[in-house]
């Protein structure tokens, strides 16, 4: 019996293309893998064979053959999180220039499902998986996504970890992060060089969320440097959504806490502490300073312009699906972040002393 495409039409064959084209099915076969010398005059006729009778290579046949499924999974979260559309952005750019098709799985933040989705697309044989965001920090989570890079490896696909740190030296995944904790610790030591003294930190996800922790340690890092004893108070509970930030910052005025500086731990948390301190009367910078993480684009549309740390977000996506597929290239990368000074930022004014 012939295959049939979703509208009940007989599919074109490999054999249905040697006949058209005036070749042989082996012929075609080579045309299709690209990877052996074919006569430029016998492969422009089967490219239009195949185009004329709409064939499409059967996948499931070439991955039992030993070849890819030129898929590359690309997992986060959550696809309307700003600065995951731009890493999103950069994996698809770098898969279209190499010939694969991207898709797109998202968790929701549960990591029962993040290690199912990893499992299901090690059975679709995806030529590589792209775990984008902060993970767990958990033994029991980090065996599983042992075992899982190694079922991955073993099939021949790979395991990316973008954005998150590596899972130990002889775990055969590729790592692409950034510096996290630097970047915390470059924007609190800016503020503090200005003169800030009770800088709020808002966005404490978790203690094991591998992110929120990194960011809560270049903080912290920061105030041991400057010789600064932080509150621990000043470390606020929450996510990294815009709703969070307005929240939480109603909850630091109506308590009354003392701050001159707020630390966003996004710039969409950011975005929400700056709605609210502007509804309470507050000024920023002239009365509070205001800063963000990731540099996304809304963070120069906003007012003031939001001093923040820039994230490479797309070249984090670009270096996960180049790695992927040079396996003989290294497999753990650093990348840099930066502080992008704009107009949320004041120096506090020295006391009055007269």
């Amino acid at each position: 019996m012939s295959a049939e495409d979703v509208n009940g039409r007989r599919r074109a064959t490999v054999k249905d293309v040697a006949v058209a084209a005036g070749v042989s099915p082996a012929t075609v076969s080579r045309v299709l893998a690209g990877d052996y010398p074919v006569a430029t005059g016998t492969k422009a006729r089967v490219q239009r064979a195949i185009r004329e009778l709409d064939y499409v290579a059967n996948a499931q046949a070439r991955v039992l053959k030993g070849g890819s499924s030129g898929m590359i999974a690309f997992v986060l979260d959550d696809v309307t999180g700003p600065s995951f559309a731009y890493v999103a952005k950069g994996v698809e750019q770098q898969a279209t220039e190499e010939g694969r098709l991207c898709i797109i799985c998202t968790t929701h933040g549960d990591p029962e499902r993040e290690l199912a989705v990893v499992d299901a697309m090690r059975e679709q044989h995806a030529e590589a998986v792209i775990l984008v965001g902060g993970g767990l920090v958990g033994e029991e989570y980090r065996q599983r996504m042992i075992r899982l890079a190694r079922a991955l490896d073993k099939a021949g696909s790979r395991l990316v970890l973008c954005g998150r740190p590596p899972l130990g030296e002889d775990v055969p995944a590729t790592v692409v992060e950034y510096d996290n904790e630097g970047g915390a610790f470059a924007i609190t030591s800016f503020l503090l060089s200005q003169g800030h003294r009770r800088i709020v930190y808002l966005g404490k996800v978790a203690d094991n969320h591998t992110t929120s922790r990194e960011r809560i340690a270049g903080y912290l890092r920061a105030h041991e440097l400057f010789g600064v004893e932080h509150d621990p108070a000043l470390i606020v509970p929450g996510d990294f959504t815009q709703a969070y930030g307005e929240r939480a910052t109603r909850q630091l005025l109506a308590a009354g806490t003392a701050f001159t500086a707020i630390f966003a731990a996004t710039d969409m948390v950011a975005a929400g502490v700056l709605r609210t301190l502007r509804a309470a009367g507050r000024r920023v910078p002239e009365d509070v300073s205001v800063v963000g993480y990731d540099d996304i684009p809304l963070a120069i549309h906003v007012v003031p312009a939001l001093t923040t740390v820039r994230i490479p977000t797309e070249e984090l996506g670009r270096a996960a699906v180049r790695l992927a597929l040079r396996p003989a290239e290294s497999q753990h990368v650093v990348l840099g972040t930066h502080i992008v000074v704009r107009e949320s930022v004041r120096p506090v004014a020295p006391p009055n002393r007269g």
